[in-house]
């Protein structure tokens, strides 16, 4: 088993999660700020986790072709869910004390959100970013459908020619990335909610 397929596998999952990050926290807070809009960003993330993960690579490469971009937005559109969530029932758990603290204070309601609920709210929101980091592992083996590249391509290749040998090494070698990433981000975790 070639290092270059788990430096592969690697950066997928780090991309994926970099944006799943970014546009998870937005879409939580603005669902939570805006509540014309909530059920549909919640219903939506929450329809795109039903999808089956080929059916949405699939859908994906229409548009992108076989490559590791249709990977990445593949295991973003489907990592969503726990970040979105996460971030939106983070925030809205946030004492109301402590919100209308703030208010008194002068602080606008961008104010509110950016100085006082986010930071609040972040060790919930990392429980989602940390899960989604974890099933992004698995997700991206399904990327070598659709040329992505990673362990996926060594699983496949050694299903197609029945080496159980490489099979279960790059078995194992998914295993242990999943349980380095979940290890080491639950420690930060317990920092987070420590503080």
């Amino acid at each position: 088993m070639a290092m270059r397929f788990v430096v592969q596998h690697l950066y997928l999952v780090c991309m994926a999660c970099l944006f799943t990050a970014f546009f998870g926290l937005i879409l939580g807070a603005v669902a939570y700020m805006f509540k014309w809009i909530r059920s549909f960003i919640l219903g939506v993330v929450d329809v795109l986790q039903t999808i089956p993960v080929l059916a949405l690579l699939g859908v994906i490469m229409l548009f992108f072709g076989a490559s590791s971009t249709t990977v990445i937005i593949g295991i973003v559109l489907y990592s969503l869910l726990p970040v979105v969530r996460n971030t939106y029932t983070g925030l809205e758990t946030v004492d109301p004390g402590v919100k209308e603290a703030a208010q008194g204070m002068g602080m606008n309601r961008w104010q509110r959100l950016f100085k006082i609920e986010l930071p609040l709210a972040f060790p919930m929101v990392f429980t989602g970013i940390r899960i989604a980091v974890v099933t992004s592992i698995g997700i991206a083996v399904f990327g070598a459908v659709v040329g992505g590249g990673g362990l996926g391509s060594t699983i496949n290749r050694a299903i197609l020619i029945q080496d159980m040998d490489t099979l279960m090494k790059a078995t194992l070698m998914l295993m242990a990335m999943a349980m380095v990433f979940d290890f080491g981000m639950s420690i930060i975790e317990k920092r987070l909610q420590a503080r």
